[in-house]
């Protein structure tokens, strides 16, 4: 079996960090290397782990010079030992299935033209296999079938339905994420990996790295860097490499920024896989980042959560609005 690194950048979790360690110890495949690079403000995640050891664990705190996301992932790279042939990543509020590893590694020999493989997240959404009666309320794919968010209903209302698989972007963005790939046992190609539980050959950070540009929370580096990826070769899905996200609310940024970073990130990704798109596609974008927008708004008639709503929805105006005049400098 290949020899691979598993690496967990964290900020201000120990307990979600621990829970997700513990997981990993019950593992039928153990990481030859854990990494944990800590950007956390306080010790409490270096004393937790000093209560608890992990076989094969090393730990990094990291400054502010290298705090945040995706430079917590960069410095977690260069200290990757030589001999190490695969690089996992896993969020901090992961917990996984007993043979998630075995699963997930296998999968580079079952797929040799594979450089990046991700894990599949299976406590979000429900599926059962497919009625085979097309109802709109429901999504079908490769014979299962869940529920269609309200907000899909709504885009294919008008006429803004993703034009692409579960997995790839759409000539618009705004698509199906891997979500929408049903818990089938197959591995399905796709070009967008979810960042918290992707893995890749450790050859491909010779000459790519991740993106700068998407500082703190980091949202959707995960797409940028996979599309880029992308480009270069295929990249998979292993629906039987399977774990749980747990979604801890400690770190995230403030929903005004949030929402900010949901439109500027969300063009910028766009424009990394389509530098130069249609007017059609132009338009449908930003339709739908507005209707998008909009029905955020109206959860705040439709949910108790009425500030948070508000507030995101401000930042998603605010940052639609600064493309007018300042679009994100695409990093090449």
């Amino acid at each position: 079996m290949r020899s691979f690194t598993l690496i967990v950048c964290t900020y201000m979790r120990p307990q979600s960090l621990l829970k997700l360690l513990q997981s990993v110890k019950n593992q039928t495949l153990y990481p030859n290397e854990i990494l944990i690079i800590d950007g956390s403000l306080n010790n409490d995640t270096q004393i937790i782990l000093k209560d608890n050891s992990f076989q094969n664990l090393k730990y990094f705190k990291v400054d502010e010079t290298h705090r945040g996301l995706t430079k917590q992932r960069n410095f977690g790279i260069k200290q990757v030992s030589e001999d190490s042939e695969i690089i996992c990543f896993l969020d901090d509020d992961i917990v996984l299935e007993t043979h998630y590893f075995e699963n997930l590694i296998k999968t580079y020999s079952d797929k040799p033209d594979a450089l990046a493989i991700g894990g599949y997240i299976t406590n979000e959404v429900k599926w059962a296999l497919s009625d085979q009666t097309n109802k709109s309320s429901k999504f079908y794919y490769d014979g299962w079938m869940r529920d269609e968010p309200s907000r899909f209903k709504i885009r294919r209302l008008f006429g803004l339905l993703p034009d692409a698989e579960p997995g790839f972007m759409p000539s618009f963005s705004h698509g199906r994420s891997i979500s929408f790939l049903p818990p089938s046992g197959k591995t399905y190609q796709v070009e967008q990996l979810m960042g918290g539980v992707s893995s890749y050959r450790k050859e491909v950070f010779k000459n790519l790295k991740f993106s700068t540009y998407f500082e703190g929370y980091g949202l959707y580096e995960d797409a940028d860097f996979s599309l880029r990826l992308a480009k270069i070769g295929n990249l998979y899905v292993n629906t039987n490499a399977q774990l749980s996200h747990y979604h801890d609310g400690s770190g995230r940024p403030n929903l005004y920024h949030y929402g900010k970073m949901v439109i500027r990130n969300g063009w910028y990704v766009w424009r990394v896989k389509y530098t130069k798109p249609s007017l059609k596609a132009k338009f449908k974008w930003h339709a739908t980042a507005i209707l998008l927008t909009k029905l955020r708004l109206l959860n705040v008639i439709t949910t108790h959560h009425k500030k948070e709503a508000f507030t995101e929805s401000l930042g998603r105006f605010v940052g639609w609005f600064t493309l007018l005049f300042n679009k994100p400098k695409i990093e090449r």
